[in-house]
């Protein structure tokens, strides 16, 4: 084992050391780069508040509180509301165009399938086509689901490029495992459940981060279809429409009920604070969950792209 790890050594020249070097000052320098945006929220939501608005923050925060967070969440019950709305589309929608994803593309593996080809073309094509805003909005309208809480969730539950995905990911699992419980008289839903589903997790876990990002990010679908709802504005809406009204929602909270107390109304004074703390809000929920899936990110979507 040792004379293994000294050839390696001597096999590594100094070309490969440069790289290697260089390589890795990079990678850190771009991670510290896509890290520092977030950080620099952060720590400006902390921060005294006065100090922010001076601008004074950039690297480490100073009289570090959390008067804003708690300020932003409980003066205000239109932003818990969207919380609540983007919280519950986000489970329901990415849930459900998962299980979708998963069965129509279980589906689109049978040959035995009614005009699969038909059916798996007919799928592509919509990828590449698209109707436009207003006949999208007159369609939506025509089922009843403008100003309805399903348009956050019917549409998105088949996504053909999701189902593409799990249908080459299925493709790549020994046709022995289904034929050996074809055998035993297993049924396809049984086959499906008991043995395809967990050996899919990888590509499910992979649609899932996809389908969470998309839900939680979601801004146009609101904006377009809830123009009579506000109560339904999802959290992306939200904060859109508070950064468009920051120094009217400043002073509007500033001269707010006695309930609101002298410490939420200051910390509420300032309109680059509440613009932080809203724009934290609405990241931190999904920068914690992503990390528990990412495991299965790389795999999922390397094996999920190995046929077509």
């Amino acid at each position: 084992m040792q004379d293994a790890k000294v050839l390696k050594k001597r096999h590594l020249k100094a070309g490969d050391i440069i790289f290697n070097t260089l390589n890795y000052f990079f990678f850190i320098v771009f991670t510290l780069l896509c890290i520092f945006p977030f950080y620099y929220l952060f720590i400006n939501t902390i921060s005294n508040n006065t100090l922010v608005s001076q601008g004074v923050i950039n690297f480490i925060p100073r009289q570090i509180h959390f008067n804003n967070y708690i300020s932003i969440l409980t003066s205000n019950g239109d932003l818990l509301r969207s919380l609540f709305v983007t919280l519950s589309r986000t489970i329901l929608g990415t849930g459900l165009m998962v299980m979708a994803s998963g069965f129509i593309g279980y589906l689109m593996t049978k040959k035995e399938m009614w005009a699969r080809k038909f059916w798996y073309r007919f799928l592509i094509i919509t990828m590449y086509f698209n109707a436009g805003i207003i006949p999208a909005f007159m369609t939506m309208q025509m089922l009843g689901l403008t100003n309805n809480y399903l348009v956050y969730i019917i549409p998105g539950i088949v996504a053909p490029y999701n189902i593409i995905l799990v249908k080459t990911y299925i493709e790549s699992i020994p046709a022995e495992l289904e034929e050996s419980a074809s055998i035993d008289g297993a049924s396809y839903w049984v086959i499906f459940t008991r043995i395809i589903w967990p050996l899919c997790k990888p590509i499910l876990a992979t649609i899932a981060i996809f389908g969470a990002v998309g839900n939680w990010n979601s801004f146009q679908d609101s904006l377009i279809y809830m123009q009579a709802k506000p109560e339904l504005f999802t959290l992306q809406h939200r904060l859109w429409n508070y950064l468009n009204q920051t120094t009217n929602l400043a002073a509007l909270m500033s001269a707010g009920t006695s309930a609101i107390s002298d410490a939420t109304r200051q910390a509420l004074s300032s309109g680059k604070v509440i613009k932080y703390t809203i724009s934290m809000v609405t990241a931190i929920p999904i920068l914690i969950v992503y990390p528990f899936l990412s495991k299965y990110f790389e795999k999922g979507i390397m094996l999920g792209a190995v046929k077509g």
